[in-house]
This record gives structure tokens, C-alpha cells and sequence, in this order.
């Protein structure tokens, strides 16, 4: 029997220093995250999800070189912020407490979705936000990270933001093509925000590529 054809290596991704702090360690959702995971494999994890969707190991960008979690009591879910080399995640011992009864999934996607925040590219920090959070909800949804409660619903933004986006995104890529929404992140490097870059990767201007969406998303809700 022939020997079976050699297996492509896994890319190597840069992986930066991770920190990690927590806030109360009396706190329930902090009981929680550390029954549940391991930080140094998740933000590892996370790590290598975002390269992979979002970039391939020429384009990757190398600035990160340490990302710290911070988990603390707080209200909402997570955000990120930090300098091109040192980035901050903080993350809600109240929300991980809240979603007890699917706490590591949603962990997990938190983490993957405030892990595009630390790579993506923002068009020099005009990017509407709503694009911003699409792509980063479109990485967690391509992980298979979405929570039970997200729906394909088309709304009345195309950038209206998180999973509204990531989906019309999702749609993006399937019909124009593996690497679309890759393409359109690497349109945000170092330059001003400008929508051509949708007619750029896909041939149709923005407004043109919503109504066809809402269109089909109709059709097959039977509207």
C-alpha cells in the first residue's frame, strides 16, 4: 500500500506574549472561566483563527507583540484597546457569570471577536464602526463561535454592525469568492476609509450589493 500524500504544515502565525489578570477572584464568572478554560491555549486559539481568516502568512501583520486579558466586573460583554504593539482585552466577569449555561462558547467567541480588534485593519481609524464589529462578528461566525441567538436578519444598515454585518459579509464571501472579506480588510491598511473598496473586491458598489442581499434574504424567507 502506497504511503498516504504528505499533509501541507500548519502556516506558522506570529504569536504574541500573552498577560493575563483577573480583578475578583471571588467572583462567580471568574470560578467560571477558570473551571472552564485554559488562557494561554484560548487567546492562542484565537490568535491563529483571526490570521487564518483574515490574513494569510506573507500578509500577517507582525506588530502585536503582547495582548493582555483582563478580566474585571464591569458592565457590557468586552472591548480592546492598546498601542500597535501592546493590546488589552477586558473582558466582563458579569457577562461570563450571565452565560453560565454556555459559558465556554461564549468565552470563546468573546475572546476570538475582541482578537479581530487587536489585528484587523481600521482604515487609519476611519472605518465606520459597524464595519469594524461586522468583521469581527464574521470571524467569530466563521469559527463556528456564533451564539444561539444570533439571526440572518438584514435590518436598515448594511453596517449597522456585529452580526447584522457579519452575515451580509458571510453572503459577500460565498458569492464572490474564498478570501472577499480578506480582501476588504487588506483595502482598510493604511489608507482613508473609502466604500469603493467594496466595488473593488466585488465588482458592485455597496448600495448595489445590500439591495441584492435584502432581496435574497426575502425570497427565502418567502417575503
Amino acid at each position: 500500500m502506497p504511503p498516504p500524500p504528505p499533509h501541507d504544515p500548519e502556516p506558522q502565525w506570529p504569536i504574541p506574549t500573552f498577560n493575563f489578570r483577573i480583578e475578583d477572584l471571588a467572583h462567580p464568572g471568574a470560578k467560571l472561566f477558570l473551571d472552564l478554560v485554559r488562557a494561554d491555549v484560548a487567546l492562542r486559539d484565537a490568535v491563529v483563527t483571526v490570521c487564518k481568516w483574515l490574513y494569510t502568512t506573507e500578509t500577517v501583520p507582525t506588530n502585536v507583540e503582547c495582548i493582555t486579558l483582563v478580566l474585571r466586573p464591569m458592565p457590557g460583554v468586552a472591548h480592546t484597546f492598546g498601542s500597535p504593539t501592546h493590546k488589552e482585552i477586558h473582558f466582563s466577569l458579569d457577562h461570563i457569570r450571565n452565560s453560565e449555561s454556555r459559558a465556554r462558547d461564549e468565552i470563546i467567541g468573546v475572546l476570538t471577536h475582541e482578537m479581530v480588534h487587536c489585528y484587523q485593519y481600521n482604515a487609519l481609524g476611519q472605518c465606520p464602526g459597524g464595519l469594524i464589529e461586522g468583521i469581527a462578528d464574521w470571524v467569530r461566525l466563521n469559527a463556528g463561535l456564533g451564539p444561539p441567538h444570533w439571526k440572518r436578519e438584514a435590518g436598515d444598515k448594511w453596517d449597522a454592525g456585529y452580526q447584522t454585518t457579519a452575515y451580509f459579509l458571510e453572503w459577500i464571501e460565498d458569492r464572490y469568492g474564498a478570501g472577499s472579506i480578506r480582501e476588504l480588510n487588506e483595502g482598510l491598511k493604511d489608507k482613508e476609509y473609502d466604500e469603493h473598496i467594496f466595488k473593488d473586491v466585488t465588482g458592485r458598489k455597496i448600495s448595489k450589493l445590500w439591495k441584492i442581499y435584502k432581496e435574497a434574504l426575502e425570497e427565502k424567507h418567502g417575503l
